[in-house]
């Protein structure tokens, strides 16, 4: 009953993709919570090195958790330096 599986549980591919995105958002916030402002160059290289050791995040994703934590108010832009991240306590 293969198709039974397939309409009880989301695809693995769906899954992995879900907690890689995760993954990708905690490191974000224990860079930003350890280094408190830092530019998005340095926040990407920092990422990718973090995280390269369980799997290689594509740079797209990784924008995307940017974004989604300024609008959830974890990370903010820095007014005078538009591409300056700081963390919010």
């Amino acid at each position: 009953m293969p198709w039974v599986r397939r309409l009880c549980h989301p695809r693995p591919d769906e899954e992995v993709d879900k907690d890689r995105k995760h993954a990708v958002d905690a490191a974000i916030v224990r860079i930003m919570k350890s280094r408190k402002t830092l530019s998005h160059s340095d926040l990407m290289g920092e990422v990718i090195t973090q995280l390269q050791r369980a799997f290689h995040p594509d740079v797209k994703v990784i924008k995307k958790s940017i974004e989604g934590l300024i609008d959830r108010e974890y990370i903010e832009r820095d007014s005078s330096k538009t591409q300056t991240y700081k963390y919010i306590a």
